[in-house]
């Protein structure tokens, strides 16, 4: 398609280019990485293959284990979600998408290596993220010099806080914890950039959809009254509202995508959106053939090295916004002109 590529909306074509890193990749013309190594660097994962990407993705995946994941949440998230608990059980009107925006936040903050109690400071940082990808649009290809400069200077804050942590060598810390795996400064503190972008805007959206999606279809008290169904509904929420709408892959040899030809240099925008949606609206009930198994987090050597961390967040909440049940939406408006599909305002109450 003109501007944007060759375009996949398959499901299974979509995780056979995802799983084929060596023809499709992320550090070439149109990639995903035309857009940040001028703001991350070029050495963090979302713009490397091959063996360095392998050997960096292999020390990074002991940070983010599913143990230290739920422990960090339940560190991080213990007073907002005392707090978030109480205004619930008092039946007070309460918006979900400004609480998982400050809670997505404080987690951010966490893991760059900022010590706050602050939900102001938690907003803030929330928003820097906005700010850089309000930039992207399905047809970006690169960001201009100016967009380039003004996300770097929107991303500097961040990164002096992680190097700040990864100097100070606490290994309590995430960017503690990358000195001692001898993680090098410089790829540290893009590490602790590619998180802020890709950690904050996709969590945050989710929570809220997951509860409009529930109450929409009767199922939750269902879910509220059966916690072993939680991970069902996550995966079915995250199917329908897709977190990561589109993924970017740069063609570097000779191949075929089902029966379209492309060649080197081409780009392919795997239509993660259109792929999930083709299975239906949500249902509680739904198998998900092997194709479409998580695939809003890749596939393959891109796998999302963060999805221990997004399941521990969205799990901790969803558990205590469940406790509250029944619940009732009194007020929704969606958010207009974004790339991740979510809603502006979701207010729930007993």
């Amino acid at each position: 398609m003109p501007g944007l590529g060759v375009v996949v909306n398959d499901a299974a074509l979509a995780r056979a280019v995802l799983l084929d890193g060596e023809t499709f990749r992320k550090d070439g013309p149109g990639s995903s990485g035309d857009l940040w190594t001028p703001i991350l660097g070029p050495s963090v994962l979302l713009n490397m293959e091959g063996p360095a990407h392998r050997a960096l993705r292999g020390r990074l995946a002991e940070l983010f284990t599913p143990g230290y994941a739920d422990r960090l949440c339940a560190q991080v998230l213990a007073g907002p979600l005392a707090a978030l608990a109480a205004r619930l059980g008092r039946g007070e009107p309460v918006d979900l998408v400004d609480s998982m925006r400050t809670m997505a936040g404080a987690v951010i903050c966490a893991v760059v290596g900022l010590e706050s109690a602050s939900a102001d400071d938690h907003r803030a940082m929330f928003h820097r993220g906005e700010q850089i990808v309000a930039m992207v649009t399905l047809r970006t290809r690169t960001l201009s010099p100016a967009q380039a400069r003004r996300a770097r200077e929107v991303l500097a804050p961040v990164g002096d806080i992680a190097a700040r942590a990864y100097r100070a060598g606490d290994e309590a810390t995430v960017m503690g914890r990358m000195r001692a795996l001898g993680i090098a400064e410089a790829e540290a503190r893009g590490a602790a950039g590619a998180f802020f972008l890709t950690g904050t805007e996709t969590v945050a959206t989710l929570m809220p959809r997951l509860v409009a999606l529930l109450h929409d279809a009767g199922q939750l008290d269902r879910v509220a009254d059966d916690p072993a169904r939680l991970d069902t509904a996550i995966d079915e929420a995250m199917r329908v509202s897709t977190p990561t709408p589109v993924m970017l892959r740069s063609v570097h040899a000779d191949t075929t995508i089902g029966p379209v030809a492309v060649r080197p240099g081409d780009r392919v925008l795997v239509a993660t959106h259109n792929c999930c949606r083709a299975y239906g609206p949500f249902d509680l009930d739904r198998l998900h053939p092997p194709e479409l198994r998580r695939l809003w987090f890749g596939a393959g050597p891109h796998f999302c090295i963060g999805y221990p961390l997004a399941m521990a967040e969205i799990r901790a909440v969803a558990r205590t916004v469940l406790a509250a049940a029944p619940l009732r939406i009194v007020r929704r408006r969606a958010a207009r002109g974004v790339l991740l599909p979510t809603y502006r305002e979701l207010v729930v109450s007993r």
